[in-house]
């Protein structure tokens, strides 16, 4: 039996740091990302099961988030002014992208290939599941520029305006998205006292 490579892979998503353009008063690497964004796309999959009747996994969801930066380990947390900045980058990023997605289910033993590619490829992906994913990890930014925002950093306030303005746009076609900011967002900006009663 050939040994594996793809969990120590995995493991090295704590060295990548995210936001790597941007002063940061707390780095956040995109393992501690990748987890806060599979509790919060669990949190939307259960919210869009419980309110609008839909049947959505939420363990695939939550799964799927845990992975959905791994491909990061070989490109980078590539920031998102430089990967927008016009058309042929953002297409030769994504292609880029889809290149490191298969090169790391290729890292699987070739038994789980088919049980990993679902929660790794972006192109396997189902499309529900894809956009919930999506919106949760539009959530964290959110979060993460409203720590650093009370931190007194402003290098944050034009990305959590961005952000923003992108997670008003997908509010009709997200449900979810709604209920947790009513639900949960606020929390984030409070003291340890405060979340604490």
């Amino acid at each position: 039996m050939e040994k594996s490579n793809f969990f120590a892979q995995i493991a090295r998503m704590s060295f990548i740091n995210r936001w790597a353009l941007m002063r940061n008063v707390k780095n956040e690497n995109l393992a501690e990302h990748s987890f806060q964004v599979a509790v919060v796309a669990h949190m939307l999959a259960l919210i869009e099961n419980k309110y609008c009747g839909k049947n959505i996994d939420v363990g695939n969801v939550a799964v799927v988030a845990l992975y959905h930066d791994a491909a990061e380990i070989f490109t980078g947390d590539l920031p998102t002014p430089v990967k927008y900045f016009n058309d042929d980058i953002a297409k030769a990023y994504k292609h880029l992208e889809h290149l490191a997605e298969d090169k790391l289910v290729d890292f699987m033993p070739r038994e789980f290939v088919d049980d990993f590619r679902p929660l790794i490829s972006s192109k396997a992906v189902d499309p529900e599941v894809k956009r919930i994913v999506k919106d949760a990890d539009t959530i964290c930014a959110i979060i993460k520029c409203d720590h650093e925002l009370k931190a007194n950093n402003h290098e944050f306030a034009a990305a959590k305006k961005r952000l923003e303005q992108q997670l008003r746009s997908r509010k009709e076609n997200s449900p979810g998205i709604k209920y947790f900011e009513e639900m949960f967002m606020d929390s984030f900006t409070k003291t340890l006292d405060e979340i604490s009663v």
